[in-house]
């Protein structure tokens, strides 16, 4: 990020903007593509992105009871796992565009799971709770796309409870040039042109694979969530590092 504070840019995929309009410009792209984004994110990880999941509550082990709040989870995909594997657990989902939420509650788990869940339009930099409220923080694909990352990190641990604890899921960095090489192709070659064909929106999709190489690698990042507060940061790599989770604690 660059420039005066009066006059602070950051970067929206590979082009540098006026920070208060980057949540604008993310906004517009989850809007137009909020009907797919489901279906989008299995091109974007050749379904994988499911066992990805699957793999973060597996390390998650959500408990009885616990309160949840999903970051920027409007399809609900992350908070109707959690809720599956912790009877009496409640989730509430935040996401900045409402029509990703009114995509997720129109999935039929939501229904399901009506008395759970609640779904609230909000802002991952300043979060509408009171300190100290939840048990579990998780964000999933979307921290990535956030204005101030630091900023959303500090705000996940105010509201966590002590003892609370924050997992990240999130494209990363391959640790193999060649490799990386490899995968970069497939990104910007693939999944714009994936993006036209499915939701005839290529430039949204365009973003999306500049935006996640412009997120910090795992070891840049893990420093972040540990200089917001959180102990016994650690990280794993998932498909050797295409994506990463980042588990902290609030202790």
């Amino acid at each position: 990020m660059t420039g005066t504070d009066d006059n602070k840019t950051t970067h929206f995929g590979f082009r540098d903007v006026p920070e208060g309009e980057k949540a604008g410009m993310v906004h517009g792209v989850f809007t137009r593509v909020a009907s797919k984004y489901d279906i989008m994110n299995d091109v974007m990880s050749v379904g994988i992105h499911r066992l990805w999941k699957d793999a973060m509550m597996d390390w998650l082990a959500p408990r009885p009871g616990q309160k949840l709040l999903d970051v920027a989870g409007g399809t609900g995909d992350v908070a109707f796992r959690f809720l599956n594997r912790a009877p009496g657990a409640t989730a509430t989902v935040l996401d900045m565009t409402e029509s990703m939420l009114i995509s997720g509650r129109q999935r039929a788990e939501a229904d399901k799971m009506a008395e759970r869940l609640d779904w609230v339009v909000g802002d991952a930099m300043a979060l509408p709770f009171p300190d100290n409220t939840f048990d579990v923080y998780t964000i999933s694909f979307g921290i990535r796309n956030v204005t101030r990352v630091q900023d959303a990190l500090n705000e996940a641990y105010r509201v966590l409870r002590p003892g609370g604890r924050l997992m990240v899921l999130e494209f990363s960095q391959l640790p193999n040039p060649a490799m990386q090489w490899a995968y970069d192709r497939y990104s910007f070659n693939v999944i714009p042109l994936m993006g036209q064909i499915i939701v005839g929106d290529r430039d949204s999709y365009q973003y999306l694979v500049e935006s996640i190489r412009k997120f910090p690698d795992q070891e840049t990042f893990a420093t972040m969530i540990r200089k917001a507060g959180f102990g016994q940061v650690k990280y794993r790599n998932l498909s050797l590092g295409i994506a990463a989770l980042h588990s902290g604690w609030k202790l």
